[in-house]
């Protein structure tokens, strides 16, 4: 039976209205550790979410057993449990909160995800770990790559319908060199940030080998690098590592949720205040950033979020003054502040809440030969090592990978263990230029965490390389 056949003919006595959300999806991890194939593992999950509104409340349940009757049950349970709660609601909802969207979307791809053999991406796996080993100082290299296909079929009683069919790939590589008791490591970027939407075409194994020496190289040249120094001056930050400056110091403050307490308990809240919105000044003038669920190839972009609003392109921050929020319906109707479509579950046992998708920093006009002759005196950073944030998203600390001194308009040494810290505010006003398009690199990671009990969700970030000035760097040690 479809979907849309199983909505018609469960009973739901006094609901205003019902939804069903079914998910299906499979991903397979194959990870390489020191030349030796570490873990082979395939997954699979299928379900179904229960959504019913009844007296101003919206309520969830989840099933795995797909049959007339068990869904049956699980709109009984959503119909009791609405009925039991709507006495202690904080919001009465309507069915405005729940649009009637039909429509497809479907990840670009050319390649299929099951096109190459587990022996083949075992082999290369192998065989970069043997690349990355450019010296016997050399003593931990890593390969790993992260598939996952999944489908989603939503219906409703006022008349929704859509299908979204996504093809995620993540890969990521790693060396780890020691002299005596120095011990630095380099990547590709850090943990699964090389996270696309599309087919096996993103595994491009040409350009991977290509980079995989250089890898090697320089998580040894870090060994007998400098340390970074200390004090305040200008830093130039790379996009790998601009990923989780604006993961971390954008994306996360301007959830509604959190900004509404809900989140407080346990993944914390934020400094901004719902009085903010149209007024702050969040960062520069050149500062404009975006909510962009629509980019194609980006790990969460998506026709329809999971209670069926419309992706579309929003300003959250338009020249540096805050306009809105990473809240769904639910959210802008609690608040009465303008959201996006953001309401987003990680799997078929789990109600959507106020999530990240494709959060992505405007690029500017300089490019970077521009921006390196106009440092001094500074830093450049690139690939996470470390972060540290509190739970306002207020006061941050980042370690990255690999640095290069610049003075004097020029890139002279590499150092080591580069640090940073700042307030978001001040942090994003200093913002002084932006690289153009030829700068602009996007990557992504499957595993921002939030939500009781918890949801691992995937997310997008796409960054030129930016210069900011006044900021306070520190090193670390050997």
């Amino acid at each position: 039976m479809n979907l849309k056949d199983l909505l018609d003919v469960v009973s739901a006595p006094g609901a205003d209205w019902v939804g069903l959300r079914e998910v299906w999806e499979h991903a397979t991890t194959r990870y390489c550790r020191d030349g030796k194939s570490s873990k082979n593992s395939s997954e699979e999950s299928t379900g179904l979410m229960v959504e019913v509104l009844k007296n101003g409340c919206i309520t969830y349940t989840a099933t795995a057993d797909r049959s007339k009757s068990g869904v049956q049950q699980a709109v009984d349970q959503a119909i009791d449990l609405a009925e039991r709660s709507s006495k202690y609601r904080i919001h009465e909802f309507t069915v405005s909160e729940r649009p009637a969207s039909e429509g497809k979307y479907r990840s670009p791809r050319n390649v299929a995800l099951g096109s190459h053999s587990p022996k083949d991406i075992n082999d290369f796996l192998v065989n970069a770990c043997g690349k990355l080993k450019v010296s016997e100082k050399i003593h931990r290299t890593t390969g790993l790559i992260y598939l996952v296909e999944s489908k989603q079929n939503y219906v409703s009683t006022n008349g929704a319908n859509f299908e979204q069919d996504f093809s995620l790939l993540s890969y990521g590589f790693k060396a780890t060199a020691v002299d005596g008791t120095s011990v630095q490591s380099r990547s590709d970027g850090g943990f699964l940030a090389n996270s696309l939407q599309g087919g096996m075409e993103i595994f491009n194994q040409d350009k991977i080998e290509n980079m995989l020496s250089t890898i090697g190289e320089q998580a040894v040249e870090l060994l007998s690098a400098e340390e970074c120094p200390t004090g305040t001056m200008d830093l130039v930050v790379m996009p790998d590592q601009m990923m989780l400056q604006i993961h971390e110091s954008i994306g996360h403050p301007l959830e509604i949720d959190r900004i509404l307490g809900d989140e407080r308990n346990y993944a914390g809240s934020s400094f901004v205040q719902r009085k903010d919105f149209g007024s702050l000044t969040y960062g520069s003038p050149i500062m404009n950033v975006s909510f962009d669920p629509t980019v194609e190839n980006e790990y969460a972009s998506y026709s329809f979020d999971d209670n069926g609003t419309p992706a579309t392109k929003e300003y959250l921050i338009k020249e540096g003054k805050l306009l809105r929020g990473l809240g769904g319906l639910e959210s802008q109707t609690r608040s009465g502040l303008k959201g996006v479509a953001n309401a987003r579950a990680s799997l078929w046992n789990r109600p959507p809440i106020d999530r990240m998708a494709n959060i992505n920093l405007e690029p500017g006009d300089s490019n970077y030969d521009e921006i390196i002759s106009a440092v001094e005196n500074g830093v450049l950073m690139e690939s996470n090592n470390s972060w540290s944030i509190d739970d306002y998203r207020r006061k941050f600390q980042f370690g990255c990978e690999y640095g290069k001194r610049i003075k004097n308009g020029k890139i002279t040494n590499t150092i080591c263990n580069p640090n940073y810290r700042g307030i978001t505010i001040p942090f994003w006003t200093n913002l002084k230029m932006l690289g153009n398009a030829s700068t602009r690199k996007t990557y992504g990671t499957p595993y921002c965490g939030k939500g009781e009990p918890n949801q691992a969700i995937r997310v997008g970030h796409a960054s030129p390389v930016c210069l900011f000035t006044n900021i306070e760097i520190f090193g670390g040690s050997k």
